[in-house]
């Protein structure tokens, strides 16, 4: 049979720049593109496989037979490309690489916009291009936005799980598409008054119980649910909704599944060549070669392109601990040092340096957000400095601390009440965001309301209602993990929906109702965004009260309507509380926990205090409030 024309994709400059790891838009080159060539439409396919003895593209278009489909090498690029005459949209198709061993391997396109419905791991020619967004109007705010000043109140969300169809015989996993999902979640979200979604699990994966942490398909959204249109549907959707989309992003490790990005060529391309460094064994992963220029161009084009081509807000960055550590899960002799025989990975540093830079100057008016779980400095330091360069962090440290305490017997929690207030020692040494994410819901950890002591005298619902106000008002911005605002009952698992049939009872339904009016309270008074990271936003009004477990706090704006805290986390009442306040003046009561719509038992009425000339606390004057058993109040002034 004919060989198939060659068509040049990939220059000279467009080689020259990822060779020296600085073409962060080279998805636009690499990859399947539709074109046209002397008249005939087709697809030019490109690869880059180095060690490579020979690269065939296989696929419907030729039946998968390697000989009419042997690809041009690019010179010493490493680079091979060929045109494909009469292929088209919807194709699928694989590399077929032979290796300078004999290998002949079968691999996924890592550059694929699409890839084949699990269990079926061929990549997919898909085209992008032409879909016609309407978040015009978003995105032109967006860049004018100072995210440290601005209201951001996360639901996380497992796209898989949120809610489902009917399980049926012809539709065993009853996965809502991505069309469906942006009605359901968007008009959940803008209901609940969340600011922004952030959605794991997108990212191209095979193994439904990774959650979609083990990507094979780095610039695929999952065909799990429909194609990369429909995923452009769901950001768009959103957006015109008010709401803003986060991404989970995972350059920390890849798995070894034979289609993947594992010993690409038949070598370590992707990943780093000593098993020390080149493998996590607690995951069964590789790690990338952060050290390869090709291979953080790959990582930072990546992340260029969720930002740009579907409009993507900011990017969650996984596991960002277990890429700064050589050592990271590694025991004696498992691990080499650096050059200074020290235990960071260097490489990785100057790589997430390099990611962040590029983001900001492709994808302005976007967010970088670290999952890094140890006091590593500088994680939202500026990355021309020392800093890495990551707009927010997720606060580790507040979650585990809050979480052990909530977890205590009350009657013992006296002992433990730095763990409330330790997170200010050093909140304002990162820009944090107060995370409570999937992991703390799952493996036998229960879920947010699971944690809760329960028994005689106790009330779980009411002692998460207080962990909930004490969450909200603490410096930060916000991130929940979807069902956790109903208080869903049993762990999380990918495999069923959420417990929405919880909201039948009344207890569940004034948990969500308790919620919705927090975040109320959250978007209506700046002091709770505008001054996050700045300690004049924020003020204790007696940390201390250990023995009857209360803090009270304040928060405040740039132009007042300030807010005044006080939580109670015993189911002790306090009958005349005397409340320290930072002025005199009028404080009217916006919330209060134990409010029977809430499913307290405590009636709802307007009340403004005036403070007296009375210390307590830190202060200097007061007023008393009835504080009920686990309650949190919120007052305005």
């Amino acid at each position: 049979m004919k060989r198939y024309q060659d068509v040049t994709m990939t220059g000279q400059v467009d080689q020259y720049l990822f060779g020296i790891g600085q073409h962060f838009e080279v998805y636009e080159r690499f990859g399947a593109h539709l074109a046209e060539k002397d008249g005939m439409e087709g697809v030019c396919f490109s690869v880059w496989a180095p060690a490579a003895k020979s690269v065939s593209v296989v696929g419907t278009f030729n039946g998968w037979r390697e000989a009419t489909g042997c690809m041009e090498r690019l010179g010493a690029s490493g680079i091979y490309e060929l045109f494909v005459p009469g292929a088209i949209e919807g194709d699928l198709y694989k590399y077929c690489i032979h290796t300078r061993t004999g290998e002949v391997l079968y691999k996924a396109d890592p550059y694929a916009f699409e890839s084949e419905v699990r269990p079926g791991n061929a990549s997919r020619v898909a085209g992008i291009e032409d879909y016609r967004w309407r978040d015009q109007e978003w995105m032109t705010r967006r860049e004018k936005k100072d995210y440290r000043t601005e209201p951001i109140n996360i639901l996380e969300v497992h796209p898989g799980s949120f809610q489902k169809r009917p399980i049926t015989e012809a539709d065993p996993d009853g996965f809502l598409n991505y069309k469906q999902l942006a009605h359901a979640l968007g008009d959940y979200a803008e209901e609940m008054g969340y600011t922004h979604v952030e959605l794991l699990g997108i990212l191209e994966y095979p193994f439904d119980g990774s959650w979609g942490y083990q990507v094979t398909g780095y610039f695929a959204p999952t065909s799990r649910y429909g194609n990369p249109k429909d995923f452009m549907y769901l950001v768009d959707y959103l957006h015109r909704k008010g709401i803003g989309v986060y991404l989970d992003w995972v350059p920390a490790h890849f798995p070894k599944d034979t289609h993947g990005l594992a010993c690409f060529d038949g070598t370590p391309l992707y990943e780093y060549e000593d098993p020390r460094k080149g493998e996590h064994r607690e995951w069964g992963t590789k790690v990338f070669d952060y050290g390869k220029k090709e291979v953080r161009n790959f990582l930072c084009a990546s992340a260029v392109f969720w930002l740009k081509a579907y409009h993507l807000d900011g990017l969650r960055v996984d596991a960002v601990s277990s890429m700064l550590y050589l050592d990271y899960g590694r025991g004696p002799g498992e691990w080499i040092p650096n050059i200074y025989g020290g235990n960071q990975n260097l490489e990785a540093v100057e790589f997430l340096q390099l990611l962040n830079r590029t983001t900001r100057k492709f994808a302005p008016g976007t967010v970088m957000i670290a999952e890094e779980s140890t006091s590593w400095p500088g994680v939202t330091g500026e990355p021309e400095g020392q800093g890495l360069g990551f707009h927010m962090k997720w606060n580790m440290g507040w979650m585990n601390d809050t979480l052990a305490y909530m977890e205590k017997d009350p009657i013992y929690r006296s002992y433990h009440h730095d763990h409330l207030t330790f997170g200010m020692v050093y909140a304002y040494t990162e820009h944090f965001i107060q995370a409570l994410s999937h992991d703390e819901v799952v493996h036998g950890k229960h879920s947010l309301l699971g944690k809760m002591p329960a028994g005689e005298g106790l009330d779980p619902f009411g002692d998460l209602r207080a962990y909930y106000g004490f969450y909200m008002g603490h410096p930060g911005k916000k991130l929940l993990f979807m069902g956790q605002e109903f208080a869903q009952e049993r762990e999380w698992s990918e495999q069923r929906e959420l417990d929405w049939f919880l909201l039948t009872e009344p207890k569940h339904l004034g948990m969500q109702r308790y919620m919705r009016a927090l975040y109320e309270i959250y978007r209506e008074y700046p002091a709770l965004y505008e001054l996050d990271y700045d300690p004049a936003g924020f003020r204790w009004m007696d940390p201390d009260d250990s023995e009857e477990s209360i803090v009270s706090f304040a928060r405040f704006g740039k132009k007042g309507k300030n807010l005044l805290f006080v939580i109670n986390f015993t189911p002790v009442e306090r009958k005349e509380y005397r409340l320290g306040t930072p002025e005199s003046g009028s404080y009217e009561l916006l919330l209060d926990s134990s409010w029977k719509r809430f499913g307290g038992e405590k009636e709802e009425k307007a009340e403004v205090y005036e403070a007296e000339s009375i210390p307590s606390g830190q202060m200097q004057q007061s007023f008393c409030y009835d504080l009920n058993g686990f309650g949190a109040a919120i007052f305005s002034f």
